[in-house]
């Protein structure tokens, strides 16, 4: 493909010349002789710093936004544009050769149950008989193998790749999640959107936004369409506050909009039963009631089993597929994840970690434990993620103090901060209960000292890393997966000499 065909739809201010390019490249460290490299500003870096790093590499051609771009010695074909992102996700798509206007494209946005309903929609359009693929925070789903998923929502260059993988390997069907870090940053920037969910707005990633009102901002932009039409059906939280504002907005740009919620929307649920092997209920819908059990365990999975349900109606699926879909799926990684070493209380691993999600899982745990012969208890160890929102530290101390028996404050993933100083800040919300709280910045120690605290009939929750396989540190990035810890930990408590398989069901925080 040449350079000037690259530069087809994007917004050029300046170019020259032409060369023959056989891959595009963001990372100078990735370029390859006859790549084009795109130079752009960044969060933290500007890839214009690297331009003669990436001729050296053997691009043949650069793309670049800064104003005072001058084309480096060697470099014949060359452009300037307004929009680094914007200009990369052109490429991009237009290197694979618009892949993503031959897929039917559903995006999640919300602050929680995003990878929760992103399962099940993958699930129902399987039951479907569509082929899929899926891209969220725990995992992507391409061409049939299951890769790391290094961010929720990948740059452009990423995203048309596996696009292309995808359309190739015969998939008609992409379910993603849609962060507010990649919409604001517009690495989503030309896809096309055929449906779109908002499941919910709570407190979240107030160290980017900044306020509360630029994260809704971020977040509605998926209902806006970036560079290209609003999505065919929006799909709505009925009893989000923050829906108010999307259906006119929606409505305006020609979208259909679907609700749901449980009490009202198209999408509702009547007789909703939660019990310790799944949720059951009748579900109204534009395909008459249809009787729903998912093995997805509370009232915030209902709300998700809405929502799929809504954008999987959307897609064409019919009243089977959507209870075939929603029940065969028996869980999420790292969502209400129960690890099981024959001990007699219940041990928990959900990735909650903003303090709606924390008194969701809760008050799920709450109703799990009132259930028992006898009087049993709530245990929430959790911490708070270093370098990000500092406000809602004590916010998510004071909603597991109010939810729990007993709260083991401890560390999430510190990055560059001092995890003492993590845990002083979040302290002062526990200190507004009356709840009894220790404090150990050593998660793994805090994991042996919460289980060794439970007796028979407790539910023990260890709340914040969920999927995660990783803590990051000061030290940098170092292997923890809550799931194995807690199973060692078992072992090391004399409940089995085997920890056995991890037996799950997706909870309360996606």
């Amino acid at each position: 493909m040449t350079f000037q065909q690259l530069l087809d739809g994007v917004e050029v201010l300046a170019q020259a010349d032409d060369a023959a390019v056989s891959g595009v490249e963001y990372d100078s460290r990735r370029v390859r002789p006859g790549c084009l490299f795109v130079a752009m500003h960044g969060e933290s870096s500007d890839g214009n710093r690297f331009v003669a790093a990436a001729v050296s590499a053997g691009a043949v051609a650069v793309v670049s936004d800064a104003q005072d771009f001058v084309p480096p010695a060697g470099i014949a074909a060359w452009a300037r544009v307004a929009h680094g992102r914007r200009a990369l996700a052109r490429l991009s798509a237009n290197f694979y050769r618009r892949p993503a206007e031959k897929l039917a494209i559903t995006g999640i946005t919300g602050t929680n149950g995003k990878s929760t309903t992103a399962f099940l929609i993958e699930s129902i359009l399987k039951a479907a008989g569509q082929s899929t693929s899926l891209v969220g925070t725990i995992e992507y789903h391409v061409a049939g193998t299951t890769l790391p998923a290094p961010h929720t929502t990948p740059e452009s260059l990423e995203l048309n790749r596996m696009f292309a993988e995808a359309q190739q390997a015969g998939a008609t069907e992409v379910v993603m999640e849609v962060s507010s870090h990649a919409l604001a940053q517009e690495r989503t920037f030309g896809i096309p959107f055929d449906v779109a969910v908002f499941t919910n707005l709570t407190r979240d990633h107030l160290d980017y936004h900044r306020t509360f009102e630029e994260y809704f901002a971020a977040k509605q932009r998926l209902f806006e369409g970036i560079g290209t039409d609003a999505p065919r059906v929006a799909v709505l939280n009925l009893e989000d506050e923050y829906s108010a504002r999307l259906i006119p907005l929606s409505k305006k740009r020609k979208s259909q909009v679907v609700g749901y919620g449980l009490g009202q929307g198209e999408f509702c649920a009547r007789d909703l039963e939660i019990t310790p092997r799944g949720s059951r209920f009748r579900m109204l819908t534009p395909l008459g009631e249809l009787p729903i059990f998912t093995p997805l365990i509370g009232k915030v999975n209902a709300y998700n089993v809405l929502a799929a349900a809504a954008a999987a109606w959307a897609r064409g699926c019919n009243g089977d597929a959507i209870t075939r879909g929603v029940g065969e799926l028996a869980r999420v990684p790292g969502r209400f994840e129960l690890v099981d070493c024959g001990q007699p209380f219940t041990v928990v691993v959900d990735y909650a970690h903003t303090d709606d999600a924390l008194r969701n899982l809760t008050m799920l745990a709450r109703e799990f434990v009132s259930r028992g012969p006898r009087k049993a208890r709530v245990i929430t160890l959790f911490g708070c993620g270093g370098d990000r929102d500092r406000a809602k530290r004590p916010l998510m101390a004071e909603a597991a103090g109010q939810g729990s028996d007993f709260v083991v404050l401890t560390s999430d993933n510190p990055r560059s901060e001092d995890p003492l100083a993590i845990i002083n800040d979040a302290m002062t919300g526990l200190q507004r209960t009356d709840t009894r709280y220790v404090t150990e910045p050593d998660r793994r120690k805090a994991i042996l000292l919460a289980l060794g605290e439970a007796r028979a009939g407790d539910i023990v929750l260890l709340a914040g890393k969920g999927h995660e396989k990783v803590q990051v540190t000061r030290a940098g990035s170092a292997p923890f997966d809550d799931v194995e810890v807690a199973r060692a930990a078992l072992v090391q408590l004399g409940y089995c000499e085997e920890a056995k398989p991890a037996s799950t069901a997706a909870g309360s925080k996606s």
